[in-house]
């Protein structure tokens, strides 16, 4: 049994370095991508209230949408939960190593 446990730590070792090294390169870009999609979603809200007051409710709310998948709430929320799976996943995997 110990030997069977020994094959899976060495497996896992190739892992522990990907995410090692994988992890903080993803946080890194998806710092500035979040700056980038905030920009895009205060553009997109202004487009929204101009749709609106144009008369373009349908534009006006795919608009809104597309902002609120822009903003802090959508996709960079879905980014940072992927990130810190990640950090978890390492975290686990090098407690495996060390036990």
């Amino acid at each position: 049994m110990q030997f069977i446990k020994f094959i899976f730590k060495i497996i896992a070792i190739p892992f522990i370095v990907i995410l090692t090294i994988a992890t903080p390169v993803f946080v890194f870009l998806f710092c500035y991508a979040t700056v980038f999609m905030e920009i895009a979603s205060g553009i997109g809200v202004l487009l929204s209230i101009a749709l609106l007051l144009t008369g373009e409710k349908l534009g006006c709310c795919v608009f809104l949408f597309l902002s609120f998948l822009l903003s802090p709430f959508g996709i960079p929320a879905i980014g940072e939960w992927l990130a810190n799976r990640l950090r978890s996943i390492n975290c686990s995997l090098r407690y495996f190593i060390v036990s």
